[in-house]
């Protein structure tokens, strides 16, 4: 035990962990103010022992030999990837429109399944895609073929099983980042530009018609039936904010309960009520150190699979951060994300520390200084 807590000390991340525990406290000021107007403690609760336990798992998977662990049982994390999607059709309790949820006896919070698979979903295809390049086929059609099939496989069956378009981008956006910084050809980029909006225009029609509104109101914004209520409240919440904001638990629309989802997607128009364009700048600054010292650390990983790992879980980052900020400026529709660190969600943070935990292991087995040298990093 003592030198397992003497091994995490020495060769562990402590910036990244520091830096993952400052933005979650934030947060956790952010959350008891923005359910203030509920009367209750319980998602400060919630939130405070899911950092807490999220901490935990950072310190073990630090610890932890991702790739050879995933050598040994990458198909079994494949197969748990399906399995706790198929658990939903079941056990999934409906939200909002979105099946994301298992409600387990006795537990105070509910399971989030599609946060728990992008843990795994991020090493498989780090594991796939080293794989293919010791081949030489990551470029080659088979290659490419396969993990798009891998990717676009989660990605439907997250959209069939939950309705969740929005984790379903992420997925998609992983696999981007990770195929780009693999050496996937650039072509196969700009093919895949191409299918997409070819593709896209051919599945418009065929879109729920809340999605395709939610899609219209960003371009149109003429909105009669309100779609676009949500970022409305949002938008004016952080205008009226201005540069230091209304004052910690004093924002006048978050006291009053009036912005939709302002503990989840929405806590960042609460930061610009209450801290103003100082406290969202504070946010910014947190979220981008993060995800630039997970690609730091893949930068100087050892081996090409750990490095392809660090640079998924910081594009899992990247993609979330960009995508709720968007949404809460009114320039990307409403899809249903969260802001990493930030936003109530006990599986949610658990995972995120989890995440960075990961990335904190492939940081204590980075490369030697005399080959960091040698390879001029």
């Amino acid at each position: 035990m003592r030198k397992a807590a003497r091994d995490f000390f020495r060769k562990g991340d402590m910036l990244l962990l520091a830096l993952c525990l400052c933005a979650s406290v934030m947060g956790l000021f952010l959350i008891y103010s923005a359910t203030r107007c509920e009367h209750t403690d319980r998602y400060v609760v919630v939130q405070a022992v899911g950092i807490l336990i999220g901490v935990v798992c950072y310190v073990v998977l630090t610890l932890v030999d991702v790739e050879h662990l995933t050598a040994q049982t990458w198909w079994g994390m494949v197969i748990f990837n399906i399995l706790i999607f198929l658990a939903l059709i079941p056990f999934g309790r409906w939200v909002g429109g979105n099946r994301n949820w298992i409600a387990l006896p006795g537990l105070p919070v509910n399971i989030q399944p599609n946060e728990i698979v992008k843990l795994f979903f991020v090493v498989v295809m780090a594991y796939q895609c080293t794989k293919l390049r010791e081949r030489e086929l990551l470029s080659h059609p088979i290659g490419v073929g396969s993990l798009l099939f891998h990717t676009l496989f989660f990605a439907g069956l997250n959209v069939v099983i939950s309705r969740d378009y929005g984790m379903s981008l992420v997925y998609i956006f992983i696999f981007l980042i990770m195929a780009w910084c693999a050496g996937v050809k650039w072509w196969w980029f700009v093919i895949g530009l191409g299918a997409v909006a070819g593709g896209g225009a051919m599945v418009w029609g065929h879109l729920p018609d809340r999605i395709r509104d939610r899609v219209l109101v960003i371009f149109l914004r003429n909105d009669p039936q309100g779609i676009g209520w949500q970022q409305d409240h949002s938008v004016m919440a952080i205008g009226s904010g201005g540069l230091t904001g209304q004052g910690y638990l004093q924002g006048y629309q978050t006291q009053q309960g009036a912005i939709p989802a302002q503990s989840t997607d929405e806590i960042f128009a609460v930061c610009g009520e209450e801290l103003g364009m100082v406290g969202c700048a504070v946010v910014l600054l947190l979220l981008t150190a993060i995800i630039l010292r997970c690609f730091w650390v893949g930068r100087r990983a050892a081996s090409p699979m750990t490095a392809l790992v660090a640079m998924g879980y910081g594009g899992m980052f990247l993609c979330q951060t960009l995508v709720n900020i968007a949404m809460c400026l009114y320039v990307f529709p409403v899809v249903g994300l969260t802001l990493p660190f930030f936003s109530y969600g006990g599986t949610s943070i658990i995972t995120l520390f989890m995440a960075a935990g990961m990335v904190s292991g492939v940081k204590a087995r980075d490369l030697p200084s005399w080959l960091q040298d040698r390879n001029g990093a």
